[in-house]
C-alpha cells in the first residue's frame, strides 16, 4: 500500500471538455498505488514487471454497481471485477496480480470511494466485549519487502531460494502466488477431498508455491520431497515463505471502549470494508 505522500498524490487531468455552457464530458481523477512486491516478482513481459507503482482510477456508481451485484457476489469474483474496473492499464488482468498487490489496490480504492475512516465491529481480546471501532486506512503501508537472508536469497527470475532445512538441507525455489494461483489451489483442494487423491491440503498448498527443489522440478520428485519432508523443515518453510511475501501492513493500534485494553490488532476485513451501509 502506498504511504500518504505516495498514494494520496493525484494524477493532474485536463479540465471538462466543454461546449458554451454545456459540459460534454468529465474526467474521473485517478490516483498511484505502491505495490508491496515493487513489480519485482512479475515475469518479463507482464505489464507490472518491475513495476513499483500502478494508477488506478477513483470509485464511481459503476464500482459500486459492481459491489452489489447479486450475479458476481454469488460467483465470488465481484473484487476481482472491482479492481479490473478501476486499473487504468487494461492490459493488467486483474487474476495475475500477486495477493498483496491486489490488497493494495483494493484498500486505495476503498478509500478513493469512502474515505480513509472505517468503522466496524471488533471484539477484544481481554473482555471479549463487541463494540465498533474505527480505523485510519490511511495508516495502512506496505511491508519492508525482504531481498535477502542468511535463510533466502531472492534471484533474478524473481523467485527465492530458502535455504535452512536442517533435516534435509535441501534448497527449496519458491515462487509469490497470484490470485489465479490461490483459484486453482482451491478448485484443486475439492478435487483431492471428492475424490481422496493428492497431497494433504497443508502439503498441497506447499506445493502451490515450490518450484523445485535442489535444482529439481519433476513433479513426482516434489511430491516425494513433500510426503517425507520432516516437520521441523515444513515448519521453517512456510514460516519463511510468509515471511517473504510482500504484502500490506494490517496492523494498527486498538484500545476497547469498554474495559480500555490497548493492544495491536490487525485490521478485520468485514462487510463493512465496502459496504459500509
Amino acid at each position: 500500500m502506498a504511504r500518504n505522500n505516495q498514494r494520496r498524490t493525484h494524477k493532474p487531468q485536463p479540465p471538462p471538455e466543454t461546449k458554451g455552457d454545456n459540459v460534454f464530458s468529465f474526467v474521473t481523477p485517478t490516483d498511484f498505488v505502491a505495490l508491496p512486491s515493487e513489480g519485482r516478482f512479475y515475469p518479463a513481459g507482464h505489464p507490472l514487471h518491475n513495476q513499483d507503482v500502478v494508477e488506478i482510477k477513483f470509485m464511481t456508481a459503476k464500482e459500486e454497481d459492481i459491489l452489489t451485484s447479486q450475479a458476481l457476489l454469488v460467483k465470488g469474483i465481484a473484487l476481482e471485477r472491482l479492481v479490473e474496473s478501476v486499473l487504468i492499464d487494461k492490459e493488467v488482468p486483474a487474476s495475475s496480480l500477486l495477493v498483496g498487490d491486489k490488497n493494495a489496490i483494493l484498500i486505495a480504492t476503498r478509500i478513493t470511494g469512502y474515505g480513509s475512516e472505517y468503522e466496524t465491529q471488533v471484539t477484544c481480546p481481554s473482555c471479549e466485549g463487541v463494540n465498533p471501532y474505527k480505523f485510519d486506512l490511511d495508516e495502512i503501508k506496505s511491508a519492508p519487502l525482504i531481498t535477502n537472508t542468511d535463510v533466502a536469497k531472492l534471484t533474478d527470475a524473481g523467485t527465492y531460494i530458502i535455504t535452512g532445512l536442517t533435516q534435509t538441507e535441501a534448497e527449496v525455489e519458491v515462487r509469490m502466488l497470484t490470485g489465479d494461483d490461490d483459484k486453482k489451489l482451491i478448485h484443486r483442494l475439492e478435487t483431492n477431498r471428492k475424490h481422496n487423491l493428492g497431497l494433504p491440503p497443508l502439503l498441497e498448498q506447499m506445493k502451490s508455491f515450490i518450484v523445485s527443489v535442489n535444482d529439481n522440478s519433476n513433479e513426482m520428485y516434489l511430491d516425494s520431497f513433500l510426503h517425507n519432508l520432516p516437520a521441523m523443515d515444513a515448519r521453517h518453510l512456510r514460516k519463511t515463505y510468509t515471511a517473504l511475501t510482500p504484502t500490506v501492513d494490517m496492523t494498527q493500534q486498538y484500545v476497547c471502549t469498554s474495559c480500555l485494553h490497548e493492544t495491536t490488532l490487525e485490521v478485520p476485513l468485514t462487510a463493512d470494508f465496502f459496504w459500509p451501509e
